[in-house]
């Protein structure tokens, strides 16, 4: 198998997923991506970023010519693809099945018109693609049934492909063609388990796709969303939920990692773990769309990653709430797009972000706002955290953006740093919790005097990325969604025009000036989409509300068929690029439809949220 000479663009791919972990496919039916049993489990098919070799599950039409369209099943992360070819047309339905305490792959073809030819190659590579695995065919045998499978072991893992037509050894792959007629319907399944374990049994292939329809659709109908864009909104909320780890309620930031920033460059980074801002800000989605029992299960999450001493929090962990995550390099994938190096884990773990706990306080004051009731222990976890950045918040840190350059005194980090102080505060007056209130009170008068004058420069009336600068940066959009200062405040609307003077490209918004040398690497990178839904947010809140709807018509049509959002946003090249999907992306389109709806005179969520059923998550 020779590698494609041009990969298969970013927004080609679907994404499935079980609440555990998540593959990509692309339109022509190939998984180049699956981590199992985890988001942050090692690789078993990597060829996204590699090549086939490193390992993929393609199942599709061997006619490259083939028109192939594709949908989810409303309200789930069901995907029906239609492969059409002057000879026919077949429906390969893909999903992994929800809530079944297994991991699988489940892969249904349906002849539709006259016949088309399908190839089917089956190449496991576990970790990363380093490792050849023994495969065997063998029989199945249990309760009077006997059914072949091909399993495929390397140390602790097994991989079992199960189907009426099993490919056939060919070279260290398993591959096949075959023909499907009008009528024939083929199913497929791959299933991870412990190497130690027996085969679990075979999928009841239409109970798990009924069953998963009808959690998924089911979470889906809770929402109370009722503002504009909805069917963004809705999509963007599947996608942070798919985001999610259902038994542990760690929220991952991207399934993926190390698709480019700049494709061919070294921004290459690992998101597929749980960074406390990314999952802060996930729930303020949630919670402004009624959901209230992801709120509950994520900071049964919180109190066990952070237990221990304050000073030892970390800004991210793994999907288990585990500390250790060493950054290391994978010499053996080439990368997306030649983007190298490759990298797993994120040595951000060890940063300092100040702004962390502000966001964290934002969407647990959220929370009470909208009637979760705080245990001891979450009270006192959070007083505790806030008393080790009332002694610790005047230190410089490396930002919002993981800078690698020099520590800063960012603006934004001292914003979230009020804001944590302001929330801690309302717990305490406005719910009645016991805490420091009067230290507190003056440490946020304090900082935000501080915010006010040495992160605002009063000749061009705009706020600045950090003290030793006048430079802006797309984070400084949110001090208004805080409430540290009005949305129409002057000083706010010449933060806006200073971002649209100096980090506009082609419409969309950059995170800040690469050029300014502030992080520390080279090359550029793209808009960062995130921020230009912030800018949408702080034009609904300035009162702009032309440029704000203006600006979100244009945002919500850059998803690709699927609804899906990467990163950052090519608007050149018109593709995406960053790792995918993205949590930060795809929060804060919610975010802005729900600034829309606000202040358009009506609160998006007016309708009362829907009796929970807990029985999905």
């Amino acid at each position: 198998m020779s590698r494609d000479p041009v990969p298969t663009p970013i927004e080609e791919y679907a994404v499935l997923g079980d609440l555990g972990t998540a593959a990509l496919v692309s339109r022509r039916g190939s998984i180049d991506w699956l981590c199992l049993p985890r988001f942050d489990s090692h690789a078993c098919f990597a060829a996204l970023l590699g090549t086939p070799e490193h390992g993929r599950w393609l199942l599709g039409p061997a006619d490259d010519e083939a028109v192939s369209t594709r949908h989810y099943l409303d309200g789930s992360f069901v995907l029906e693809t239609v492969h059409r070819t002057s000879t026919g047309a077949v429906r390969v339905t893909d999903l992994m099945p929800i809530a079944d305490g297994r991991a699988d792959v489940l892969r249904r073809v349906e002849g539709l018109e006259g016949s088309v030819r399908m190839v089917h190659e089956w190449v496991v590579r576990l970790g990363y693609g380093t490792t050849r695995p023994w495969v065997t065919r063998r029989l199945d045998d249990r309760e009077g049934r006997s059914d072949h499978v091909i399993s495929a072991i390397a140390g602790p893992d097994m991989l079992v492909l199960r189907g009426q037509r099993l490919p056939h050894a060919q070279d260290g792959h398993h591959v096949d063609e075959f023909d499907v007629t009008a009528g024939e319907v083929l199913t497929f399944s791959t299933t991870w388990f412990p190497s130690h374990q027996p085969v679990p049994p075979p999928l009841e292939v239409e109970a798990r796709i009924e069953h998963t329809l009808r959690l998924s659709q089911s979470w889906t109908a809770r929402s109370a969303y009722a503002g504009p864009y909805a069917d963004a909104v809705t999509r963007s909320l599947l996608v942070l939920r798919i985001l999610s780890h259902g038994v542990t309620g760690g929220i991952v930031a991207a399934p993926t990692t190390s698709l480019p920033e700049d494709l061919g460059g070294v921004r290459n980074w690992d998101y597929r773990f749980c960074w406390l801002r990314d999952a802060a800000l996930t729930l303020e989605a949630l919670l402004g769309c009624g959901y209230l029992h992801e709120v509950e299960s994520w900071r049964g999450w919180l109190l066990r990653a952070v237990a221990g001493d304050p000073e030892d929090m970390q800004i991210l962990y793994c999907v288990d709430g585990a500390r250790d995550i060493v950054e290391r390099e994978l010499p053996h994938l080439p990368g997306y797009a030649a983007s190298s190096p490759v990298r797993i884990g994120n040595a951000a773990v060890s940063q300092r972000q100040t702004d962390v706990l502000g966001e964290v306080m934002i969407a647990l004051e959220h929370a009470r706002s909208r009637g979760l009731q705080e245990s001891d222990d979450s009270w006192n976890l959070q007083c505790a955290l806030v008393n080790h950045l009332a002694d610790h918040w005047d230190e410089p840190d490396n930002g919002l953006w993981e800078i690698r350059g020099p520590l800063r005194h960012f603006t934004h980090s001292r914003a979230m740093v009020w804001a944590a102080f302001d929330r801690a505060i309302r717990g305490v007056e406005e719910h009645g919790l016991p805490g420091h209130v009067e230290r507190w009170r003056a440490l946020r008068e304090q900082v935000r005097d501080e915010v006010l004058t040495k992160g605002y420069d009063a000749g061009r009336n705009t706020f600045v990325q950090h003290y030793d600068t006048t430079d802006v940066d797309a984070s400084l959009l949110t001090l208004s969604a805080i409430g540290l200062v009005d949305g129409d405040d002057p000083r706010m609307v010449g933060t806006i025009r200073a971002v649209e003077q100096d980090l506009l490209r082609d419409g969309l918004v950059l995170r800040y000036r690469t050029q300014s040398g502030v992080d520390g690497l080279p090359g550029d990178e793209h808009p960062f989409l995130a921020c230009s839904f912030w800018l949408v947010t702080a034009y609904a809140r300035a009162g702009m509300s032309q440029e704000a709807t203006t600006l979100m018509d244009r945002l919500v049509g850059l998803p690709n068929d699927l609804g899906l959002l990467s990163e950052e946003y090519d608007p050149v090249g018109g593709r995406m690029v960053g790792n995918y999907p993205q949590a930060f992306s795809h929060l804060a389109l919610v975010g802005a439809a729900l600034a829309l709806a606000e202040e358009g005179g009506g609160r998006a969520s007016a309708r009362a949220p829907r009796e929970e059923r807990h029985e999905v998550d």
